[in-house]
C-alpha cells in the first residue's frame, strides 16, 4: 500500500505543496526517486540511508524490496535537500517502523548522515503554505524554529534529529510547539557617517529628499567628490522597517538561504553589487530561479556604483522593477514574479577620465569618448531616476564644516515623520512611499496649489519634458512638503523638486 507525506517546493520565494508518495514491492533491493528531482534530490538516497541507519532504524538496504518515491506533481521541478526528512518519514511509515500517518502535517528538512537536521532554505514560505492549507502543524529543523514561528496559527515542531521527530510522531516524547511570534533582531545603532561628510550640502539635501520618499537618485561628479560615501551613508538615514515589511524581506532572504540568523531584521537592506555582476545576479534567475539583488534590496536601497560600467542588458533590465516594483522571470515552464520595490541610488563619473565639468581639472576625453560614455545609460533609464544631482569636488580651503550630532538626529526624525505621513495617506491604496504613487492616483495624492500647477506646467512645456518627468516632479514635491509637515504643495516645493529633477549637468554633453 502506498503511503504519502506532505512537503513543499519553492517557486521563486513562494512555496507550493508537494506530495511525497512511496510504494514498495518484493524483489532485488532498489530505492528510486521520481518526480523531476534535481541532483540534490537524487543524492538524498545516500543521505537518507545513512541517517536512518544511524538513528537506530532498519535501513532500506536491509530489506529485499524495491522502493519507489514519487514527488507529485511530477511535472514540477524539485530542487534542494529539503525533501530528505519527508522521504525518510514516508519510508518509515511504509516499512511499518512508524504507525503515524502525519496527514495534517507539512514536513521539510535536510538530513545529515548522522540523522541530524540541518538548516533548510525557504522554511518561512513553507510555514505560510501550511497556514494557507489549514494544516495543524509543520515539522522543521530546530535551527529554523524561530523563522517558522514568524507565522501564527500553525504549530511549529522543531526537531534536532530524525529520531526526535519519529518519537514525536509516535507520541513517545512529544516536542513542544515553538511559541509563535516574530523574533526581531537586535537593532544595530544607525550608521552616522552622513554626519561626518564635510560640505556637499546640495547633494545631502537631495539624498534626504530621496530617503524620505523612496525616490531613485543619480549622482554624477568628479572622482573623489564623495559620491560613493554619500550613497553608502543613506542607509543610516532610513527609518526602520515596519513588522509587515520586515517579514516581506525575511521571506525573500529565507528563499535565498540568507536568513541564517532565523530572525527578522528591522534595518532596511542595502545591496551594492559590483559592476561585473551578471544579469541573473542583479535581477534574479539562473537555472534554479533565485532572487537577485533587486529583490534582496526590497524595501531598502540598491546602490550601483560606476553605473555606466554595468552591462547594458543589466541596466535595461532594471526598467521593469523600477516602474512596477516587481521582476518577472520567464522560463519555459512558466513565469515567476519576485518583489522588487527598492530605492535605486546610482553614482557615475561625467566622462571616462572623470574631470568633465570640473573648473579646476582638465578633461582629456575626446568628444566621441564622452558621447559614447554617456550613451551607456539609455534615455528611458535616465528618465526613471527621480533625483539627479551633480556632485562637485570640494576645496579643502573653503572651511567646510561637518554636520553635528543633533542635526543628524533631527534629519532622521524628519524623514521618519515624512514616511509616517505617507503611510497614513497612501495605505488605503496599498502604497508605502510617495515614489510608489502611480499615474492614475498622482493627482489624488499630489494636489498642487494653482500657482504651483501653473509653474510646473510652464516649465514642463518649455523644456519638452515627458509626462513621466511631470509626474515625478509632483511626487518629489509631495515628499518635500511632507518633510515640512505641510499638506499643501506650493510653488517653493515645486521649484525645489524641479531643481532636483532637472539637472542638465548630470550628463553635461546632453545640454
Amino acid at each position: 500500500m502506498a503511503h504519502q507525506v506532505l512537503s513543499a517546493a519553492l517557486g521563486g520565494i513562494d512555496a507550493v505543496p508537494v506530495c511525497v508518495q512511496i510504494d514498495s514491492n518484493p524483489g532485488i533491493h532498489a530505492f528510486t526517486i521520481v518526480g523531476l528531482g534535481d541532483k540534490a534530490v537524487q543524492e538524498s538516497i545516500d543521505r537518507i540511508e545513512a541517517a536512518i541507519k544511524h538513528s537506530g532504524f532498519v535501513a532500506p538496504r536491509s530489506k529485499n524490496k524495491r522502493f519507489v518515491v514519487n514527488l507529485a506533481p511530477a511535472d514540477l521541478k524539485k530542487e534542494g535537500p529539503g525533501y530528505d526528512l519527508p522521504i525518510a518519514i514516508a519510508y518509515l511509515i511504509e516499512t511499518k517502523q512508524l504507525s503515524a500517518t502525519a496527514s495534517d502535517t507539512l514536513i521539510v528538512g535536510e538530513l545529515g548522515l548522522d540523522g541530524r537536521l540541518s538548516h533548510t532554505n525557504g522554511i518561512l514560505a513553507a510555514t505560510i503554505l501550511a497556514h494557507d492549507l489549514g494544516l495543524s502543524q509543520i515539522i522543521v529543523p530546530a535551527c529554523n524554529a524561530q523563522e517558522a514561528a514568524m507565522v501564527s496559527g500553525v504549530g511549529v515542531i522543531a526537531g534536532a534529529t530524525l529520531s526526535e521527530v519519529v518519537s514525536h510522531l509516535r507520541g513517545e516524547v512529544p516536542i513542544s510547539v515553538t511559541p509563535a511570534g516574530t523574533n526581531f533582531g537586535t537593532s544595530v545603532a544607525p550608521d552616522d557617517s552622513f554626519a561626518f561628510i564635510k560640505g556637499q550640502q546640495a547633494a545631502k539635501r537631495a539624498l534626504i529628499v530621496a530617503a524620505a520618499g523612496g525616490h531613485n537618485a543619480l549622482m554624477s561628479g568628479t572622482p573623489g567628490s564623495g559620491k560613493t560615501l554619500l550613497a553608502r551613508s543613506i542607509a543610516g538615514l532610513l527609518p526602520a522597517m515596519t513588522a509587515k515589511e520586515a517579514i516581506e524581506v525575511a521571506k525573500i532572504y529565507s528563499a535565498a538561504g540568507l536568513l541564517r540568523g532565523s530572525v527578522c531584521q528591522l534595518l532596511r537592506p542595502f545591496c551594492a553589487p559590483h559592476h561585473t555582476a551578471s544579469p541573473a545576479a542583479v535581477v534574479g534567475g539562473g537555472t534554479t530561479v533565485r532572487p537577485g539583488q533587486v529583490s534582496l534590496a526590497h524595501r531598502g536601497v540598491l546602490f550601483l556604483d560606476e553605473l555606466p560600467e554595468f552591462a547594458r542588458n543589466v541596466l535595461e533590465a532594471l526598467r521593469q522593477p523600477l516602474e512596477d516594483g516587481t521582476i518577472s522571470i520567464s522560463r519555459a515552464s512558466g513565469s515567476i514574479m519576485l518583489p522588487a520595490k527598492f530605492m535605486l541610488v546610482g553614482a557615475m563619473n561625467p566622462c571616462p577620465c572623470g574631470n568633465l565639468g570640473d573648473p579646476n581639472a582638465i578633461c582629456t576625453c575626446t568628444a566621441t569618448a564622452i558621447t559614447k560614455y554617456a550613451k551607456r545609460i539609455s534615455g528611458p533609464l535616465l528618465d526613471r531616476m527621480d533625483i539627479q544631482v551633480f556632485v562637485s569636488r570640494e576645496q579643502v580651503s573653503t572651511g567646510i564644516v561637518k554636520t553635528n550630532g543633533p542635526d543628524i538626529t533631527a534629519i532622521r526624525d524628519s524623514i521618519s515623520r515624512a514616511r509616517t505621513r505617507q503611510i497614513e495617506r497612501l495605505s488605503p491604496a496599498g502604497l508605502v512611499t510617495n515614489s510608489e504613487i502611480g499615474h492614475k492616483t498622482v493627482d489624488t495624492f499630489c494636489i498642487l496649489e494653482p500657482s504651483a500647477e501653473r509653474l510646473l506646467q510652464s516649465v514642463v512645456n518649455q523644456r519638452h519634458l515627458s509626462l513621466r518627468a511631470y509626474h515625478k516632479i509632483k511626487k518629489i514635491a509631495r515628499t518635500i512638503a511632507d518633510l515640512e509637515d505641510s499638506e499643501r504643495i506650493g510653488e517653493r516645493h515645486i521649484a525645489e523638486a524641479m531643481s532636483l529633477r532637472i539637472n542638465e549637468s548630470i550628463i553635461p554633453q546632453a545640454a
